[in-house]
């Protein structure tokens, strides 16, 4: 009896030996997010709530422990700096369209992991098709692991169905934008719009022009160069008789009121849609109408005003990226926690929409197959193209219960952009390229908000570009010009 007890509690002990080393070789991993989708912010303390759920959910599955940091969207690039800065993040969620923490801002500074040779023959990497890692490389290099989402680039025209049924707008009438003018002075006249014609506090030009130009830096604050798609060369778009045209539409639209003085001063932002003092605004194309209506809690009705692209940026419009200081056991962890959220839809529900009954909850209405998310939170709140894959993400309610499929089609259905597979070494001209955007910051931003009025364009753009010119422009155009030319001659 005595060796029998004494074998009975050896075994106990070396399995809780085997226990406490299993706790132990937890690999920790420090994840940062930005939150779009509540205006004052994240609530730490739900935050926190969401974290220990999510390290509930993977115990036994991966041998990986996160600790979640979510950050209010107006803090997150100069938060997330400084969390890089510091070595004080692992995985880290980005776009090819931010600033500071962008996709073309970390990979010049080797801030981000080089993860080409960890990615063959994991869950992530099996999770997409080969295709969205290919035009995601940097030099022939994968450091970005995109969020399967509506991977093209293109626009809608948003408007407000409520207005459209009032007035019997005929939508399909719209092929440009001088197209909207009837309905803007319709708009104009209803006394309690503030915003006819709302840009959310963005200067347009980058979008509406899509399929004249392929803005190939993926950064709106660069729209002054660009691949002309009918020359395939690159060009200074402030001289073309598009940037005219854009700039004294925009004049005339602010003239008649169409266009709110606000704009020019960036008053209003992503958020003001959700009001009902605008009629017509922008919605990024994406394989869900109805996604502009969830999103904005009023029925919305669409108008394309671009067609689709797929281009060097389209599939960096959100996406994860490693940090070069992780070591490569956080590395593999990192990647091996980004396989489960993709594949897992426990996980990535949990992920994007928080506690169920505290955040959301499941629902299927008549006729659903599966369950759709309702989210009723003011504490933790974010959407699938921030955070998982759109083929395993819960579609939210009113969306089409066949949502993933959709989005393949969706993505399959673009043009390949004449640029596509092209980025732009900005180290040669880094100083004078950052001069330009803030030049354009100030004086494109005013010109493409109508800040000038429809007579002042001509000078102000004659203006604007001697202000590029003194920040080394003409320098920042050559080099472009150059990479362009040495990559089409290497194709």
């Amino acid at each position: 009896m005595k060796k029998w007890l004494s074998l009975i509690l050896t075994v106990i002990l070396v399995l809780s030996v085997c226990s406490f080393a299993g706790a132990a070789d937890k690999v920790e991993i420090s994840l940062y997010r930005d939150t779009f989708e509540l205006e004052s912010g994240p609530d730490p303390a739900q935050v926190k709530k969401v974290e220990d759920a999510i390290n509930a959910y993977i115990d036994g599955k991966i041998n990986v422990k996160i600790t979640l940091t979510d950050v209010a969207n107006s803090q997150f690039p100069e938060i997330a700096r400084l969390a890089l800065d510091n070595k004080g993040v692992n995985l880290l969620w980005t776009a090819a369209w931010m600033g500071t923490v962008g996709c073309n801002d970390l990979v010049p500074k080797n801030a981000v992991y080089d993860i080409t040779e960890l990615l063959p023959g994991t869950t992530l990497y099996q999770s997409m098709d080969e295709a969205q890692w290919e035009s995601t490389k940097y030099n022939g290099r994968n450091y970005f692991i995109p969020i399967y989402k509506d991977n093209v680039e293109g626009y809608d025209f948003m408007i407000r169905k409520e207005l459209v049924d009032k007035y019997g707008w005929d939508l399909a009438s719209i092929k440009s934008l001088k197209d909207l003018e009837p309905i803007l002075k319709d708009a104009a006249e209803e006394e309690e719009l503030d915003y006819p014609f709302l840009l959310q506090g963005t200067a347009m030009f980058y979008r509406f022009m899509l399929d004249r130009f392929d803005f190939f830096t993926g950064d709106a604050e660069s729209n002054f160069v660009a691949v002309d798609r009918e020359t395939n060369a690159v060009v200074n778009t402030v001289q073309s008789e598009d940037y005219l045209e854009y700039c004294k539409l925009m004049g005339k639209w602010a003239d008649n009121d169409y266009l709110s003085v606000e704009e020019s001063l960036h008053i209003p932002s992503n958020q003001t849609p959700q009001g009902t003092d605008w009629a017509v605004s922008w919605w990024t194309d994406t394989p869900v109408a109805t996604e502009a209506s969830g999103r904005y809690n009023q029925e919305i009705v669409l108008a394309p005003a671009t067609k689709r692209y797929s281009h060097s940026t389209s599939a960096l419009g959100s996406c994860f990226c490693i940090s070069a200081d992780s070591t490569e056991e956080q590395a593999k962890a990192c990647i091996e926690f980004l396989g489960l959220l993709y594949t897992d839809q426990t996980l990535a529900d949990i992920y994007t929409f928080g506690i169920e009954g505290e955040d959301f909850e499941y629902v299927k209405a008549e006729g659903e197959t599966v369950n759709h998310v309702k989210q009723h939170s003011d504490k933790y709140k974010h959407l699938m193209w921030e955070s998982a894959s759109a083929t395993i993400v819960s579609p939210m309610e009113g969306e089409p219960d066949n949502k993933a499929e959709l989005y393949r089609e969706f993505n399959g259905g673009a043009e390949t952009s004449v640029a596509a597979g092209f980025r732009f070494d900005r180290t040669p001209v880094q100083d004078a390229y950052d001069k330009c955007k803030e030049v354009a910051r100030d004086q494109g931003y005013l010109l493409e908000t109508g800040a000038y009025g429809e007579d002042g364009v001509e000078d102000a753009i004659k203006e604007y570009q001697e202000a590029l010119d003194k920040a080394g422009y003409q320098k920042v155009l050559k080099e472009f010009q150059k990479q362009y030319a040495e990559w089409l001659a290497a194709k």
